[in-house]
């Protein structure tokens, strides 16, 4: 359906413009401290999310539970994952240890749901196959 590739898309596009800043950051500053969260917001974020927008542009064209599920897991679950592991690496805001691991595993967590409805998104007889 065109809302969930529109919607996913622009999320990716906005990852993408984060993790080519970050990277142009490092390259810049010559500190590699943010490198697991750029390849993380790049690969998670704007690959990943972007997969998905082609994905509902091509295959999946109808709108369901699951893929409204898919969609917004996927979404917060990229910026979980990545706001959680950028948190836990720098500890820039001085929050307690406890609460920083839960967040980072929170988003994780998250996300790896949404690769599982994704999954069984794949399995679902709602893919047009043209």
């Amino acid at each position: 359906m065109q809302n969930y590739s529109t919607t996913l898309l622009r999320f990716s596009a906005l990852f993408a413009v984060v993790g080519a800043f970050i990277g142009s950051h490092m390259a810049g500053s010559m500190d590699l401290q943010f490198k697991s969260v750029h390849a993380h917001i790049l690969v998670v974020g704007w690959l990943s999310l972007f997969a998905w927008a082609v994905f509902y542009k091509i295959f999946y064209k109808v709108k369901t539970k699951l893929a409204t599920a898919h969609v917004w897991t996927a979404i917060l679950g990229a910026f979980g994952l990545t706001t959680g592991m950028w948190i836990y690496y720098t500890r820039p805001l001085g929050l307690p240890d406890g609460f920083v691991t839960v967040y980072f595993i929170v988003g994780g967590t998250i996300l790896l749901v949404s690769f599982g409805l994704f999954f069984l998104l794949t399995l679902s007889k709602q893919i047009d196959e043209k």
